[in-house]
């Protein structure tokens, strides 16, 4: 069951964990009376009070009218003053760069995409990015100053340590870059880099508030295929930062990646991204006997897409064993986890979000463990087709404001 919001505490090093769980569950609610703050965070009136006061004085939060009467004296609300500060996210996809700048509240302001060519190197990829950074906060007007920073997400593998994407698969010829601090250096601006399939777990949750509160599994679907898994709130990311690289999960199959080679760069046979990814899709539809007029995966893709959504049968067809297969993988993660909300996102979903949804919930639900006693349902993005981006947008906010464990139990 989620929880209902967090909960304040009285241990040391309570002080920012207090501030960033008060702030939360505003952002969460929309708006909130500091009586409603109070039960839904357990902590006394005193303390609320001093962490509203603060949190305004700030410019953070906001008084926004009153709650209706119950007979006695109406409360006042206390909502999240979007404009206070801003972020921006960029995305990088192997076919294009997708900016957006995020407010406080979550709420996208400005968006660009900027196509990256065949073959980019690493170097032209950062000058795309510094770019579609610098324009976002020009066309927003936004002070550079109220920019909390850059979210850059990425697809994996990542060296932490090193802030560093390792040959990352859909984009050829690359080494080990350390893309974050090469982006800051260019932009002047901090950067935070994560998974792109994390980064939109974290979108969502930012976004979603109540409605995505507690635990569930975010699938993202774009070139590729990767699962960003919040539990309890939190964002997990395993040892090493890589957790939810389910694409190359052996999914039951033979197939090798349609990845124009013969294997599979990480050299197995049946990984879920040989049936799942976009160039795995067409190439099926091709195999079915399809022409599509697009020369490149991207739009030979939306062109697969566009008929499945006009029901097109070799489409639907090609589409539904992807959502099998899809569906399969995800029924061991639910299990495995122990959750019940599994949300379908990212740009591969463009036109066919329904269908794929339909056929990934059926396949789940018919093959998930202790499915009595843990339904599980199967949903679609609250943020959109740009989840990578919002995503990455969301982990600059979420690093600046969210509640963090690790601040109660120190390094």
């Amino acid at each position: 069951m989620a929880r209902e919001s967090w909960q304040g505490t009285n241990l040391p090093r309570v002080g920012g964990f207090n501030r960033a769980v008060v702030l939360d569950t505003i952002r969460q609610h929309g708006e909130v009376s500091r009586v409603e703050l109070a039960r839904r965070t357990g902590l006394t009136a005193q303390t609320m009070s001093n962490i509203v006061r603060a949190l305004m004085a700030d410019g953070l939060v906001t008084e926004n009218g009153h709650a209706p009467s119950n007979g006695g004296k109406r409360r006042v609300l206390l909502k999240v003053v979007p404009d206070a500060y801003s972020s921006v996210g960029l995305h990088l996809d192997p076919e294009r760069i997708t900016g957006v700048l995020l407010d406080l509240a979550g709420g996208v302001r400005l968006r660009s995409h900027r196509r990256v060519p065949a073959g980019a190197t690493p170097s032209a990829v950062v000058g795309g990015l510094t770019r579609t950074f610098h324009q976002l906060v020009r066309r927003s007007g936004v002070d550079t100053a109220r920019v909390l920073g850059v979210g850059l997400a990425v697809p994996g593998p990542l060296d932490a340590a090193h802030r560093a994407v390792l040959e990352p698969p859909n984009l050829d010829g690359w080494p080990d870059v350390a893309l974050a601090d090469v982006l800051e250096e260019r932009a002047g601006i901090p950067v935070v880099m994560d998974n792109d399939a994390t980064a939109a777990a974290i979108g969502e949750r930012w976004a979603g508030g109540a409605e995505r509160a507690g635990s569930f599994v975010y699938v993202y679907l774009g070139s590729g295929v990767g699962i960003g898994v919040v539990l309890g709130d939190q964002v997990h990311r395993g040892v090493s930062n890589n957790a939810g690289e389910i694409g190359h999960v052996h999914s039951g199959g033979g197939r090798a990646c349609h990845c124009g080679r013969r294997a599979c760069h990480c050299g197995r046979r049946g990984c879920l991204e040989a049936y799942c990814s976009t160039r795995a899709i067409v190439a099926a539809w091709r195999d079915a006997g399809a022409t599509p007029k697009g020369e490149s995966v991207a739009d030979a893709y939306d062109e697969l897409c566009r008929r499945a959504a006009d029901g097109d049968t070799a489409a639907v067809r090609v589409l539904r064993q992807a959502a099998t297969r899809l569906g399969q993988s995800l029924a061991s993660v639910v299990s495995v986890l122990d959750v019940d909300r599994v949300v379908l996102g990212g740009p591969a979903l463009r036109h066919v979000a329904e269908l794929v949804r339909d056929r990934v919930a059926k396949v789940v639900r018919d093959q998930v463990w202790a499915s009595r006693v843990r339904p599980v349902h199967v949903q679609t993005a609250l943020i959109g087709e740009d989840a990578g981006a919002v995503g990455a947008a969301s982990l600059v906010l979420d690093h600046t404001y969210s509640p963090r464990l690790t601040t109660l139990l120190g390094p």
